[in-house]
């Protein structure tokens, strides 16, 4: 009998660039009420209206950066894992996205066929969002109970300041950075406003003043998106030694009309190349491993709006991905987790 399984989660992709797939994936990701988070009727208004043109502009997306094994995200997700696999001694390890294929279900049933009794839920978000860690913890409670699986789940918590995954971080940069540049831009995973205040346990502090993420309380932090990814930001910065004048930090992938958390990505874009930045380094520390998110959004089509504002160049850090640094870093954070 096997010790302990580790799960390592991520968000999930289509099966194919074909708009079909492009939109069964969509449709099961943005019904998703963490994400959404409209009541069904209202959700399942907004959603269709998405799914008319959506599908389509995402095929092209996807086209432009699928790989020949397939999805960007879950071809690097399952290097990652496999380079966990060799550092893991407790039991087998798993990926499971939660939307689309490989599922958590399948990876939760294959844990289960080992005789694992207890598991280590690792999704792999460093920091924490209903719309990102909450979906993945109940969807592998659902499983977990729909099955009557008798599996033990210990959840990784969000990791956005951890040492190892900060040394990481720059480690995995660290050939970019030593390159000559002008301006370093973070940019995190955008969420609307509302995703913040409602999980404000105070009621009266989340975006209340322009610090409020600086000020955070320990007990505000802890659900604070935003706060914790501007801790990852200060934290990197600091371990990477750049000067405050080097870097900044911005938010990307807005949806719909709701106001998301500033400053816009697009908008900082246009702005460094007004101030004068002609070399440009991005990466997004929201994301564990390259995506359409970083390599559509940010190297294509975010270098084109970079040079045509009059910047030179944009060029994309890559994701922690299957870095040996990352992977080591994950196998100690899942380890603390396992023996807490």
């Amino acid at each position: 009998m096997h010790d302990q399984g580790l799960l390592l989660v991520n968000l999930g992709s289509p099966l194919s660039t074909e708009v079909a797939d492009v939109r069964q994936y969509l449709n099961q990701f943005l019904m998703d009420p963490h994400v959404v988070d409209l009541p069904w009727p209202l959700r399942r208004l907004l959603v269709s209206l998405i799914l008319l043109r959506r599908p389509a502009e995402s095929a092209e997306a996807y086209k432009l950066v699928w790989q020949p094994e397939g999805s960007p995200l879950v071809v690097i997700s399952e290097r990652l894992r496999d380079e966990v696999r060799k550092l893991w001694s407790h039991g087998p390890v798993e990926l499971g996205m939660r939307y689309a294929q490989p599922s958590i279900e399948s990876a939760l049933l294959r844990l289960a066929e080992q005789n694992v009794k207890s598991v280590v839920l690792a999704p792999l978000y460093p920091q924490f969002a209903e719309s990102t860690t909450t979906t993945a913890i109940e969807e592998a409670e659902r499983i977990v109970n729909k099955h009557k699986l008798t599996l033990e789940l210990r959840t990784l918590p969000a990791f956005y300041e951890d040492e190892s995954y900060i040394h990481a971080l720059v480690a995995s940069a660290r050939p970019d950075l030593e390159q000559d540049f002008d301006h370093l831009l973070l940019s995190f995973h955008g969420l609307p406003e509302r995703h913040l205040t409602k999980l404000d346990p105070t009621g009266n502090h989340c975006l209340q003043s322009a610090d409020c993420c600086q000020t955070a309380s320990d007990e505000v932090l802890a659900g604070c998106y935003r706060a914790q990814c501007l801790r990852t930001a200060e934290r990197f910065a600091s371990a990477a030694q750049l000067q405050p004048q080097q870097w900044s930090v911005s938010f990307q992938s807005r949806l719909g009309r709701a106001k998301w958390i500033e400053p816009y990505t697009e908008e900082q874009l246009e702005e460094l190349a007004g101030q004068g930045v002609k070399k440009l380094l991005v990466m997004s520390p929201a994301f564990v491993a390259d995506c359409i998110e970083t390599l559509e959004e940010l190297a294509i089509r975010g270098r084109e709006q970079f040079i045509a504002a009059g910047g030179e160049d944009l060029h994309l850090i890559p994701c922690l991905n299957d870095h040996p640094e990352w992977a080591a870093a994950l196998v100690r954070l899942c380890e603390a987790r396992r023996s807490s």
